[in-house]
């Protein structure tokens, strides 16, 4: 579903991608794990071209994203062109991006009905059907700000999954919300994983990587350090850069269970 081939990325002069090469299957649950700066976010980013590449090639479902390719050179796409690529490409955002004076119900119908072409009516009967999947059956009058951070955020995926697409990015989806509201939201994408959904998160919740991803994506740097089934990359890292970052990460967890 997504293949990178020496993906670079560079602010100025400041290189944030460093020839990233990733695959990720269809149906596959890929995390991407690292320290803050790592570039994770960026390559999400690029996937679906909210980030242009400056090197390399990136391929949703075997397509190019972003540009047309002509010989060995490549000519960045319109916005209008890149935009009709970006629909089949769902993504959720660490702090919700909802529209504050549209209910839940509108935030969802909003993009199937101006960007697709949906009939309201399907589009409204689609939405309760996404609101009652994501646990907010009866929610679909109230405004973003009569929500929690995780019924907002799940509302988020709702509206991305109304788009129905074949490809979901969540970019540490959980990182803005109160510990005790982070389960609600895990357990949506635990259970959107269970239905097939190909995803790509960028996350910090290492139990979530454990148990959800089929393979996980050591990043730091700029560079991709190591990747493998969990088994291996969180439970017998083999480069003493992420050996170090877990070992951090573990001791943040246990600080705040002290807490």
């Amino acid at each position: 579903m997504v293949r990178a081939t020496s993906v670079e990325k560079a602010f100025g002069g400041l290189k944030v991608l460093k020839g990233i090469d990733i695959t990720v299957q269809r149906g596959e649950v890929a995390c991407l794990v690292g320290p803050s700066g790592s570039g994770k976010t960026t390559f999400l980013r690029c996937v679906n071209h909210l980030e242009q590449i400056t090197g390399g090639r990136l391929y949703v479902d075997g397509v190019l994203m972003g540009y047309r390719e002509r010989g060995d050179k490549l000519h960045e796409m319109s916005p209008r062109d890149a935009g009709k690529q970006r629909r089949d490409i769902g993504m959720v955002f660490q702090h919700f991006n909802l529209f504050p004076h549209m209910t839940a119900l509108q935030n969802i119908i909003e993009a199937p009905t101006q960007v697709r072409g949906v009939k309201k009516s399907e589009a409204i009967e689609t939405a309760r059907g996404l609101l009652a999947r994501v646990g907010l059956d009866g929610k679909e009058k109230a405004y973003p700000a009569q929500l929690s951070g995780g019924q907002q955020q799940r509302v988020a995926i709702a509206r991305a999954l109304a788009m129905k697409p074949k490809l979901m990015l969540f970019d540490e989806p959980t990182s803005a919300l109160d510990p005790e509201l982070v389960g609600e939201v895990l357990k949506v994408m635990r259970q959107l994983a269970v239905d097939g959904m190909t995803m790509i998160v960028v996350t910090h919740e290492m139990g979530f990587a454990r148990e959800v991803a089929d393979r996980v994506v050591f990043m730091d740097g700029g560079v991709v350090v190591e990747e493998g089934p969990p088994s291996e990359v969180i439970s017998n890292p083999q480069h003493e850069r992420t050996r170090t970052f877990l070992r951090r990460m573990r001791q943040e967890e246990h600080a705040e269970e002290q807490v």
